[in-house]
């Protein structure tokens, strides 16, 4: 286990490597936090109007109304949506730059654009279990949270793949979602490892960021003023929303170099072959 983790964290350096060379990826999470944001407002509004949601506070005791299930489903829908492309474009110019290449934003984008009719066929499907861990959750209290817990970590885990499957091959979305599924099999060890660990790391950064955020801001407060309790205060959201761009970023790339390897695509340029080699050899 120990030497798991090792490797793991050697792969997630050589990730932060590619990174540093093509720092533009980070453009992929930020414009898709902005679309996501854009898309819950195109949607929360109109609900409040229509007064679909005035049936939250009753859901425990009589359930949603269907309209806001309906709304539910096409929320999740559109957010998946623009999460994949968006992901979709961050994995294909990994994928360029995993290859010897030097690819730019308009890459990504290109490689995205050619992939709209499978990323919403993927959106489709995991909307679809989205509102399905979430009608468990609802129907079968804590034992049903504590399910719908467990099922969403698998899926999480067995799709972590998909969104390289659909960057390299020519397949469905549900194809992607089986061959995701298979390759975890010879790589579970590093998946599970490299998307926790990324998450470990940045949960420490996020936490000593946010101490220092909170003792500059009580400084400022109690200089009493008001331009750098103002400075202080943007200073830890800005370096909080770099934290999660440069995860999101450091995931991509480490997704695409999981499935170079455990597809045999070869070696991907910044990462040791001998480590990959030993990480991704099949299981007997």
């Amino acid at each position: 286990m120990f030497e798991r983790f090792a490797r793991s964290w050697s792969l997630i350096k050589a990730s932060a490597s590619v990174l540093k060379q093509d720092k533009e990826l980070l453009l992929f999470p930020l414009l898709s936090s902005i679309a996501t944001l854009l898309v819950a407002a195109a949607f929360i509004l109109p609900a409040l109007g229509l007064g679909a949601l005035d049936g939250l506070d009753r859901m425990g005791e009589e359930g949603l109304p269907p309209l806001a299930y309906v709304l539910a489903f096409l929320f999740y829908l559109a957010q998946y949506f623009v999460i994949f492309f968006f992901n979709t474009a961050l994995v294909g110019a990994a994928m360029i730059r995993l290859q010897g290449g030097d690819p730019t934003v308009s890459d990504g984008l290109r490689i995205a654009g050619g992939k709209l009719g499978v990323i919403f066929g993927y959106a489709l499907i995991a909307a679809t279990v989205g509102m399905i861990l979430r009608a468990i959750q609802e129907r079968a209290g804590w034992i049903g949270r504590w399910i719908a817990g467990l099922l969403g970590a698998a899926w999480t885990v067995a799709s972590f793949l998909v969104v390289p499957v659909l960057v390299s091959r020519d397949v469905g979305p549900l194809e992607a979602v089986k061959e995701s599924a298979v390759l975890l099999k010879r790589t579970w060890g590093e998946n599970v490892i490299g998307q926790g660990g990324i998450g470990l790391v940045f949960g420490l950064i996020n936490f000593a960021v946010l101490l220092l955020g909170v003792a500059l801001i009580v400084a400022a407060a109690m200089s009493k003023s008001v331009v750098l309790i103002g400075l202080a205060v943007a200073a830890l959201v800005i370096a909080l929303v770099l934290g999660a761009l440069i995860q999101a970023a450091l995931s991509g790339i480490y997704s695409a170099a999981l499935y170079r390897y455990a597809s045999g695509e070869g070696e991907s340029e910044g990462f040791d072959g001998a480590l990959l080699g030993r990480a991704f050899a099949p299981k007997p």
